[in-house]
Parts: structure tokens; C-alpha cells; sequence
């Protein structure tokens, strides 16, 4: 396989699986679920290259074990990140940016939590940035426990499994082998493209605001205390 030519070394999906093996994979998908520090880790393109490498034998492996312990480090990240949203509460929003922090990240997943409602948590899996955020969102809104449950898993599954298996289902075709590279590119791209959509829809709006003075519609106020809205708790 070849590195992929996108980022540092370091955040190439095949490095980074020769390098941590499974655990390692477990460890990060785990935190890119739901910790606030893996928001910038590898997801789509890590779980299609671990289905390749099951299926061709370079991960030693049964692929219903991996796709199992993924789904549960998915599940469980999310978990942490809803736990952590419900002990934070709304100091997440007062909290200054950082290197690996940015305010942006937490306004932009509240705003698809509210969209989507409890389904954001499903959505959200195949979103990069906005998977780690939305669960703690949840969390910081006090969302129904059992419906959290309930589409964390459902989430959780679609993604670690569904994206495996695509992975390990083309990992004996020629052409993924040949185009890997491409391939693992196209899959990046794909998975930014709803956060490029957002940033030039708040874009247009912010210029539109700014040129009639009217100050922009829908924008997210940071809640001063947890809301117990149709998310909240019963």
C-alpha cells in the first residue's frame, strides 16, 4: 500500500495501523468518538483501510472481531463524550480557543444537534469534527439517556461496521489496489464536503448580514445553563 499524500505521516491510516496494530485503531476511534482531543484523528479513511487490510490478510484478524470491537469503542466513545458534555454543562461554550481547541467546532456541532435532533448522533458519525462534538452536545443539552443510548448505538454500528466492511468488500478488487492512494483521498474530500457546505452557507449569511445590517438569523447563543428542551431529559 501506499502512504497516503494527505497531512502528516503520522495521521496516515496505513502508518498508523502498521504502526498500533488493532489496539491502536480501537484507541483512536474511541477518541475520535467523543474526546474533545481526537477530533483531528483519521476516521473514514482509518476504518475503509482496516477492512482492506482484514480482507487481504495484512491485519491478522477475523473481520467479525474487528468490526465488533470497533463498533464497541465507537459506542463507548460517544458515551465518554455525553458524560463529559453533562459534567461540563455550558462552560463548554465560555471555553477560550486552544491549539487543539477551537469554540467554532462546539458551535458548529450545536447547530446540527438542533437541526437533526436525537438523529444528529447517527449523522453526525460521518461528519469529521462534528462526530466528536455532537455526543457532548447531547450531553451539555441533557438528552433523554435512553434515546441517546438508543441512536449511539444504531450510529455507532452504521459507522464502524458499515465503513469496515466497505473496506474489506473492494479490498480484493484490482483497482482499489492500484488507486488506493486516490481512493483513500476521495474518501477525505467526501467526508469534509458537508462541513465545506456549512462554512459557505454561515459564510454567504455573515456577508449578507454585514452588508443589510441585520444581525444573522438562527445564530446559536451559548446556553448559560443546560437546556431542557425536546432534547432534555424527562
Amino acid at each position: 500500500m501506499t502512504t497516503l499524500a494527505l497531512g502528516p505521516s503520522w495521521l496516515d491510516p496505513d502508518y498508523l495501523l502498521n504502526q498500533f496494530g488493532l489496539w491502536g485503531l480501537l484507541l483512536i476511534v474511541f477518541a475520535e468518538s467523543g474526546l474533545l482531543i481526537g477530533f483531528f484523528l483519521p476516521g473514514d479513511s482509518l476504518l475503509f483501510t482496516t477492512g482492506l487490510l482484514v480482507t487481504t490478510h495484512k491485519l491478522d484478524y477475523p473481520l467479525w472481531l474487528v468490526c465488533t470491537l470497533i463498533c464497541i469503542a465507537a459506542v463507548l466513545g460517544d458515551q465518554a463524550g455525553y458524560l463529559f458534555g453533562r459534567k461540563v454543562g455550558p462552560s463548554l461554550f465560555n471555553r477560550p480557543d486552544s491549539k487543539l481547541f477551537k469554540q467554532e467546532n462546539v458551535v458548529k456541532a450545536h447547530e446540527f444537534f438542533e437541526k437533526y435532533g436525537p438523529k444528529s448522533l447517527v449523522l453526525a458519525r460521518f461528519v469529521p469534527i462534528v462526530r466528536t462534538f455532537t455526543p457532548i452536545i447531547a450531553g451539555v443539552s441533557k438528552m433523554n439517556y435512553r434515546s441517546f443510548i438508543t441512536f449511539n448505538v444504531i450510529g455507532g454500528v452504521l459507522w464502524g461496521a458499515g465503513v469496515t466492511l466497505l473496506g474489506a468488500a473492494l479490498g480484493n478488487v484490482k483497482f482499489v489496489h492500484e488507486h488506493i492512494e486516490m481512493i483513500l483521498i476521495a474518501i477525505v474530500l467526501i467526508s469534509v464536503v458537508p462541513i465545506a457546505i456549512e462554512f459557505l452557507r454561515a459564510r454567504s449569511k455573515s456577508k449578507k448580514a454585514a452588508t443589510t445590517g441585520v444581525p444573522e438569523a438562527g445564530a446559536p447563543a451559548a446556553p448559560t445553563q443546560p437546556q431542557r428542551g425536546r432534547h432534555a431529559k424527562r
